[in-house]
């Protein structure tokens, strides 16, 4: 009779058969790689060779037009190619073995472009710049221009010139690779039409991490998510066109969420002009601006579950004086501000928990160790429909200024908590200059624009 030890014996025995066999099989195909029994094409069996000290920059455009002629995948076995001035052809699927197949560009031009492809998939490769000279019509190590289809995974770019990758009229996706040391950004896209961006490591970049723009404001679409971003500068100075670790700019319908962005010299996360925006779930440590921006002509923007520690400023929603309005700022984390920034600041200066001004709901925030204001709502004139309700604000300069200029819009200040304000917990404000008494003291405020009840003061 057969019962389970017996089954369980034989299963094993078969199993061990089938193993056997399997070894004996792969023992016997051509070559190394296991990609081959997908029918792709080794690189070495047409003349592509790792390690050859000699540039094979003829070899490798031969090959892929082949590959791309046949719709053919192909693979690169672990080495070096020194390579450069590659031109893309329509179909491209080249793999490698990830950290083991490195082509290294050779100077003189660019590395890989591409235009009107129809299909890229980039796999399993090291991109290596080489800090050398790119032209100036390339915008980047990889520069991929009206790609159709584009797949870039598992991929390592290194040492760009100029951007890492540049992205243009791109839908697909870039995932699982690591950017870095670029001398511009580490992903500059333009006019995507659905792109995701996930699972990346961006670091040590000279002026941007993830940039995600366009050249008039559209509906972009481009999803930025699960990323690492860190130690972005702004070599090329300005008040915050550079140093961002992640940057929307004209960009709608964008979604940033779940990154983990630290050590950006001016902002984590900056949004401008970009309307129907996501902000949602990121960690943004030791910026040196700004930790969250949301500015300019947008509307509509959400900015949510977000935790900003050490920043000059916390989380900005502003510029409604350029049609900036409309957004929900709720249960973000913003702690241990400084008055220090990278720039002189104009008025009224750093060290601001969160600002609002148009059309803004400001709830269920947490706000420690702002030096200057926990909460900024408004600007002379530049105030119109926001509440700021059931917030906590602790250990700050001022807890909350409000706007009392001529010509604002209504304010509701209600059931927050603010302890430890030094300067007052709500204070009526003409731009930077606190006109009021503590307003939390009284319900009537002596302002018809203004409400302020139940709040809690200590």
């Amino acid at each position: 009779m057969l019962n389970r030890r017996m089954l369980l014996a034989q299963t094993a025995g078969l199993a061990a058969t089938g193993l056997l066999a399997g070894k004996a099989s792969a023992k016997s195909l051509p070559g190394i790689e296991m990609a081959a029994m997908r029918g792709s094409i080794n690189a070495t069996e047409i003349g592509v060779q790792p390690g050859a000290v000699d540039d094979q920059s003829k070899a490798f455009a031969k090959m892929l037009a082949a590959a791309s002629d046949r719709d053919q995948p192909v693979f690169l076995p672990p080495g070096t190619y020194l390579v450069s001035n590659l031109k893309l052809p329509a179909r491209v699927r080249l793999s490698g073995v990830p950290g083991a197949t490195r082509i290294v560009y050779g100077g003189n031009g660019h590395l890989m472009m591409a235009e009107q492809a129809e299909h890229i998939e980039l796999s399993g490769l090291v991109l290596d710049g080489a800090n050398r000279w790119l032209a100036d019509y390339t915008q980047g190590l990889l520069d991929l221009r009206r790609v159709a289809h584009l797949v870039i995974d598992s991929c390592q770019v290194t040492g760009s010139g100029k951007n890492g990758v540049a992205l243009e009229h791109a839908v697909g996706r870039v995932g699982r690779s690591d950017i870095s040391g670029a001398a511009d950004a580490g992903i500059y896209s333009v006019e995507a039409g659905g792109l995701e961006i996930s699972g990346n490591t961006v670091s040590d970049c000279a002026n941007g991490g993830i940039l995600v723009h366009r050249w008039q404001a559209a509906e972009d679409g481009t999803i930025v998510s699960g990323n690492r971003v860190q130690r972005i500068g702004a070599r090329s100075g300005g008040t915050g066109q550079n140093g961002n670790g992640i940057n929307a700019f004209r960009a709608g319908n964008v979604i940033i969420s779940g990154n983990v962005v630290s050590d950006c010299a001016f902002t984590a996360v900056r949004a401008n002009s970009a309307s129907n925006l996501q902000i949602t779930g990121n960690t943004c440590s030791r910026s040196g601006e700004t930790g969250i921006y949301s500015e300019f002509s947008f509307e509509g923007a959400i900015l949510s579950n977000n935790l900003v520690d050490g920043a000059a400023n916390g989380i900005s929603i502003v510029n409604f004086n350029e049609g900036g309005r409309m957004a929900v700022c709720s249960n973000n984390i913003v702690r241990n501000l400084s008055t220090t920034g990278p720039y002189t600041a104009d008025p009224p200066g750093f060290g601001v928990g969160i600002s609002a001004e148009a059309d803004t709901t400001v709830s269920g925030n947490v706000v420690e160790n702002a030096p200057l204001y926990g909460m900024q709502l408004g600007w002379g004139p530049y105030l119109r429909n926001v509440v700021a309700t059931g917030n906590i604000i602790r250990k700050a300069g001022t807890g909350i200024v409000v706007s009392v200029v001529e010509g604002s819009g209504s304010a509701v200040i209600s059931d927050n908590v603010i302890d430890g304000a030094q300067n007052g917990a709500i204070i009526g404000q003409r731009w930077a200059d606190p006109v009021t008494g503590d307003l939390s003291r009284s319900t009537d405020t002596g302002y018809a624009h203004l409400t302020v009840e139940r709040n809690k003061v200590s």
